[in-house]
């Protein structure tokens, strides 16, 4: 699986996905434009570094649009939110901030499409997580959701013919379609969506893993535990031949008994990571011998989302959450 000499494989692309950083620079302009505190329902994106360093600026991070003093300002998170949320914000006069990645208004956009249409839609995501409760809440009489295919048994539709399924953009790409296959065997007539849920970041972060982990002793994945995509990362290396995969924050949270015998180390991030908290794992892997640092490269990512509306079109200083090129 590894050679002699000590070193570090570096997944590329990694890191922040053009939705973070465009939802990460709403807080920040936000906070220059309007001043602290501002207001954000959940977490913006599922990191506990950038929620920490945004929170010491100003940001008041909150559970629901009622913890939200009237007319205040608030930012929706990149996982985006339901009407019924909407309509609160709307009735307690809160000045609104969308920062819903563009990827997961198009699930929305597709949900209310086929509701529309009078299908039943069958949500391959994960119960609980902000993204499914947003898009869940656009058609909440249409959408079942269906978590794997352990689930798909006790599906029950109106009609066979018009069903479709849409997904959480954050998932293994293996794993939904795995569940698909077990829909598709139960409903033949089951429609696709009209073009891929799961978001072109996600999908790039786990092939350069799956390119990288065969010769990996181990895989770091820097992320936080709320991150479904960082904790599908840990998943997808250690399916295609990871010795080990951990999830981690910071570099401090390395056990240094991982080392152990290890020759060879991925390192690869969620899409809601900073770059620095990258580069810090590579250091502390370099100062324990892991010198020779080998970029593994995949795809190269372009795409980039405007900022809210609200907020065009200053751009202001950064907190240095912004990637490293």
């Amino acid at each position: 699986m590894s050679g002699s000499a000590k070193q570090v494989l570096l997944a590329k692309p990694r890191g922040y996905c053009a939705g973070v950083d465009r939802a990460v620079e709403a807080v920040e302009q936000a906070l220059d434009q309007y001043g602290a505190p501002v207001y954000v329902r959940k977490e913006i994106v599922h990191n506990k570094h950038v929620v920490e360093t945004l929170r010491e600026r100003g940001a008041i991070f909150v559970d629901e649009a009622s913890e939200v003093p009237e007319g205040a300002h608030v930012v929706f998170s990149a996982h985006g939110v339901s009407p019924a949320v909407r309509d609160e914000a709307k009735g307690r006069n809160l000045q609104t901030i969308d920062a819903t990645c563009p990827l997961v208004t198009k699930v929305h956009q597709e949900a209310k499409r086929f509701a529309r249409e009078d299908y039943d839609i069958l949500l391959v995501g994960h119960a609980g997580h902000e993204e499914v409760e947003g898009t869940s809440g656009e058609a909440p009489e249409h959408i079942q959701l269906v978590e794997s295919a352990a689930d798909v048994d006790s599906v029950t539709v109106r009609d066979p013919e018009r069903v479709v399924w849409l997904s959480q953009t954050t998932l293994s790409v293996d794993e939904t379609m795995d569940t698909v296959r077990a829909l598709r065997e139960r409903f033949p007539k089951l429609q696709n969506p009209p073009s891929d849920d799961i978001c072109y970041a996600t999908q790039n972060r786990q092939v350069a893993v799956k390119t990288m982990a065969p010769r990996c002793d181990l895989v770091l994945v820097v992320g936080s535990r709320n991150s479904s995509n960082s904790v599908r990362l840990v998943e997808v290396a250690l399916g295609a031949g990871a010795g080990a995969s951990y999830l981690i924050d910071y570099a401090r949270e390395i056990d240094e008994s991982w080392l152990d015998g290890v020759t060879t180390v991925g390192i690869t991030s969620g899409a809601s990571v900073p770059e620095m908290l990258v580069q810090g794992v590579v250091e502390y892997l370099a100062e324990r011998g892991f010198g020779s640092v080998e970029e593994v490269d995949t795809a190269e990512e372009t795409l980039t989302f405007s900022l809210p509306r609200e907020l065009r079109p200053p751009r202001g200083r950064s907190l240095g959450l912004t990637p490293v090129n």
